[in-house]
């Protein structure tokens, strides 16, 4: 691993109930936790209005905490379609946001990420949070109530972990690295903003 000075590494769990992030500083090689929460979409009934506030709230945390790089989990590839292809969208709108912001994005599957932080490829998210909260020596009160919020942080120490070691997971230079190799992520999202044009717009907030 490669002695990192200073970095910001913002994490994201993606989903489109409850969408988890988690903000860690590198301070000469040292990880120490910054933040970590969710961005609750329960509320919003229409999946678009979800991407808006993904957008908007994704936006929000990067112009507050500024990170250097972002770690996001890859969506479960699931036998529900319908499911899969929320989770996508979702994950595309908050890698949008960061492209925006000129903010290199990696990728990591869930294997890995758990990998990463216990050892263990299956383990449970209560054992990646406990084990989180051992390597970042976080106290009781600083645990969240939902656990997207520590699989974000896991993205986040797990992107940490793999600095200075040869690119493994998938990485975008920008965006339009990002579409060259998602066109059916792309596609899938010009065809719902053709469809409900004027139903949202996600540069401005809901």
């Amino acid at each position: 691993m490669q002695v990192v000075n200073e970095k910001i590494i913002l994490g994201i769990d993606p989903g489109t109930n409850v969408m988890g992030y988690g903000v860690i500083k590198i301070v000469g090689n040292k990880p120490q936790m910054m933040a970590m929460g969710v961005i609750d979409l329960r509320k919003l009934g229409d999946s678009y209005l979800k991407l808006g506030r993904i957008f908007e709230r994704v936006t929000g945390i990067i112009d507050e905490y500024l990170p250097d790089e972002l770690a996001i989990e890859a969506p479960f590839f699931g036998k529900n379609v319908q499911s899969m292809l929320k989770l996508g969208r979702a994950q595309g709108v908050a890698i949008a946001a960061a492209i925006h912001h000129d903010i290199p994005i990696h990728e990591y599957a869930p294997l890995k990420i758990k990998m990463a932080i216990t050892g263990q490829g299956q383990a449970s998210k209560e054992q990646v949070a406990g084990m989180l909260k051992r390597l970042l020596h976080l106290d009781e009160t600083e645990m969240p109530k939902f656990m997207d919020a520590t699989d974000a942080l896991a993205a986040a120490y797990c992107h940490f972990m793999q600095m200075g070691r040869p690119e493994t997971d998938t990485h975008y230079h920008g965006w339009k690295d990002f579409v060259r190799r998602n066109q059916n992520k792309v596609a899938c999202l010009h065809s719902t903003d053709k469809q409900r044009n004027n139903q949202i717009n996600i540069n401005k907030p809901i």
